[in-house]
């Protein structure tokens, strides 16, 4: 993949070897410290690519260098509505009516917090990572007043559209990876002869809550 670098030289004065002028004027070291930048910035941009598990080609490293977007190919929340399309197209054959509610809601609320924590409408699953979980886990628990195992209800939820993007091979890294999802033993208490006199007791005008 070629990239120009906009530059001219009188080719008596290129050093083939060295792909850098010959020379010891301000105009050379101008020219060759213009190179030194660009060959650093192709340097930085294939670290980059590296450290954020993307394909690493010389047209990505060209893109990169020169500032191109690169859309990210998979996008949480189009993965995550992807997922509940189809889950409602199979509702009543493979899944329950409230599954999908479940799933939908799990959606609502990992929009609301990529625009609480990250300020954006969607994300790429490659920034995916540990902190992102438990930063998640927090505003459950700390924004939406979840309790303990209702938060690990949505993120387990929130997990399935990972594993989904595991299996694929769309992730590389599982951010779940020693995130401790365990549910902390609830003590239920009995109800008294007398709660139990006034739920049947109670009339209520919405035939929906009454059922």
């Amino acid at each position: 993949s070629e990239i120009s670098t906009k530059r001219k030289c009188n080719r008596d004065n290129w050093n083939v070897s060295a792909g850098r002028l010959n020379g010891k004027g301000e105009s050379v070291k101008a020219f060759n410290g213009y190179l030194d930048t660009l060959q650093q910035k192709v340097f930085e941009a294939k670290r980059k690519l590296i450290e954020t598990d993307k394909e690493v080609t010389a047209e990505t490293i060209k893109n990169l260098t020169l500032g191109r977007d690169n859309k990210p190919k998979y996008m949480l929340l189009e993965i995550f509505k992807y997922h509940n399309d189809q889950m409602a197209a199979l509702v009543g054959q493979d899944y329950a009516p409230g599954t999908l509610v479940r799933y939908k809601t799990s959606y609502k609320h990992t929009q609301s917090f990529l625009q609480w924590k990250y300020k954006l409408t969607d994300i790429d699953i490659t920034k995916l990572n540990f902190e992102f979980i438990s930063e998640y886990e927090f505003w459950l628990k700390s924004i939406r007043k979840c309790d303990h195992n209702t938060a690990m209800k949505y993120l387990s939820n929130f997990k399935k559209i990972i594993n989904r993007c595991l299996r694929n091979g769309w992730l590389q890294r599982d951010p779940f990876l020693g995130f401790n999802m365990a549910k902390r033993e609830v003590e239920r208490t009995a109800l008294t002869e007398h709660e139990l006199q006034a739920m049947v007791a109670k009339k209520f005008p919405i035939e929906r809550l009454a059922i």
